[in-house]
């Protein structure tokens, strides 16, 4: 696919969406070309919701960029889903990339859920800007990076921002395993597949 075939709306990632279409104007309207632009939106969409992945809800119309403008939190493919959408909004070309990854540092309570420390289905963003693909990644927000002592991701438009490898003190932090490639919607079916395989015990009574 060509890069202007990534700025239609899709089923979830819908950037026509008013609260979308709204959000999008909203947060980058003291801004001037597009690379301000994505920059305002990864932030706006980084620290204006409470990462959390202990509140998944794979309902398909619970799984579209506007929903999560109904509240505080979400997870990472929600987040990546808003940026996408908003910057599609504003006429900049995005497109959602997924990766599993294992989690070194503050997931106690998620490894106990989980039962494994490998995240499946990370959520990033690609942003079409200045002739290139741009990788960004608003899942963590600024106040939780604290708390976990690790340098919380910054974006500037030009360089990719993935999840850092290594924390302040040295210590590995994350590590990618597995690239599922990117997708102009979410594919929520291939997601829900992969996490049944990967965490079949949260199906079990569902």
């Amino acid at each position: 696919m060509e890069h202007f075939d990534y700025l239609n709306s899709g089923k979830y990632t819908d950037s026509v969406s008013p609260t979308v279409i709204e959000f999008a104007q909203k947060n980058s309207a003291d801004t001037r070309g597009e690379i301000a632009k994505s920059v305002a939106l990864y932030y706006a969409v980084r620290d204006g919701f409470q990462y959390n992945p202990y509140k998944i809800d794979l309902r398909p119309e619970a799984m579209t960029a506007s929903h999560l403008l109904t509240r505080n939190h979400g997870y990472c493919i929600e987040k990546a889903n808003l940026l996408a959408a908003a910057a599609r909004a504003l006429g900049i070309p995005s497109r959602l990339g997924f990766a599993n990854v294992r989690n070194h540092i503050g997931v106690e309570k998620l490894v106990e859920v989980l039962k494994t420390d490998v995240l499946v289905f990370h959520g990033y963003a690609e942003l079409y800007l200045e002739g290139k693909w741009v990788k960004a990644t608003p899942a963590f927000n600024k106040e939780l990076c604290e708390k976990l002592n690790v340098a919380p991701l910054e974006f500037n438009g030009r360089e990719d921002s993935l999840f850092q490898q290594y924390d302040h003190a040295g210590n590995q932090y994350m590590e990618y395993l597995h690239d599922y490639g990117t997708f102009a919607d979410v594919p929520r079916e291939l997601f829900i597949r992969e996490l049944k395989k990967y965490y079949p015990h949260l199906f079990e009574n569902d």
